[in-house]
């Protein structure tokens, strides 16, 4: 079954011969190892282009925010599903990976998406992006729908990560469109819910990203490489310190059973 047009059997990431191997166009041996760090590398092999030192500052910042959070559900399954299959690395990580949904971690595409339609109207129709925002934002509570990039139950507050992020992209002169809309949906939320919502590091994320020139399609990549890190992380430490036995006596304790007719 065909899924899709496919009639352009190319490739342009990487190849090789006996002799050299070139990716992106780039002697791998002699243009890249050693010549450049995995940030770079990460942003060529996305993009095609290597990135500016701004965009490469931006990804590192956001790398580092998102790849750690304590014991959220894809570190659970991950150190879990280690206890339970030692001889499976790469199979704990996978299960972490499969964890990574709209709710938790993936919800950065989700909010990407959602500014980049309100942007994409706003410019194309020439309107107020506090306009456009209102409007996005209550056909989201229409169909009952989260508003993405807003609110976390732990820091209500505000978020510490997405704060400093779009702290730095002000500092770094690189908040555009994307940014500017964030802030437009922030301000009309209040009329929309009659509460006020703290931007989370998945509003953050992807407008950041956005506005350094990262394309909108590879957003869950970013999400899904820092954790992947920082999942390698945790199942060192569980083969040195292991808990996943422990959070599943914790799991089994804590749910009572219920028969039901």
């Amino acid at each position: 079954m065909r899924i899709g047009k496919q009639d352009q059997p190319f490739s342009s990431i990487s190849t090789s011969t006996p002799e050299t191997i070139t990716v992106r166009g780039m002697d791998l041996c002699k243009d890249l190892i050693g010549k450049t760090d995995f940030t770079e590398y990460f942003w060529l092999l996305v993009t095609g282009t290597k990135p500016t030192a701004l965009q490469r500052f931006f990804a590192d910042a956001v790398l580092v925010a998102i790849a750690e959070h304590g014991l959220v559900p894809s570190v659970v399954a991950a150190r879990m599903t280690y206890a339970a299959a030692p001889e499976a690395f790469q199979g704990a990580v996978s299960a972490g990976l499969l964890g990574c949904g709209t709710v938790v971690l993936g919800s950065a595409e989700v909010c990407g998406k959602f500014i980049s339609e309100l942007v994409d109207t706003a410019t194309k129709q020439k309107l107020d992006f506090e306009e456009v925002a209102l409007r996005g934002v209550q056909s989201l509570r229409k169909d009952k729908k989260a508003i993405p990039g807003f609110g976390h139950p732990l820091h209500s507050d505000g978020d510490p990560r997405g704060n400093l992020l779009l702290k730095l992209a002000d500092e770094k002169k690189i908040a555009g469109s994307n940014i500017k809309m964030l802030y437009a949906v922030q301000k009309i939320i209040p009329d929309v819910i009659g509460r006020t919502l703290p931007i989370n590091v998945n509003g953050a994320i992807p407008t950041v990203m956005l506005d350094a020139g990262f394309p909108l399609e590879a957003l869950k990549g970013i999400s899904l490489l820092a954790r992947t890190a920082s999942l390698i992380g945790h199942l060192q430490e569980e083969t040195e310190r292991p808990i996943g036995f422990i959070m599943a006596h914790e799991a089994s304790s804590a749910i009572s059973y219920d028969e039901q007719e």
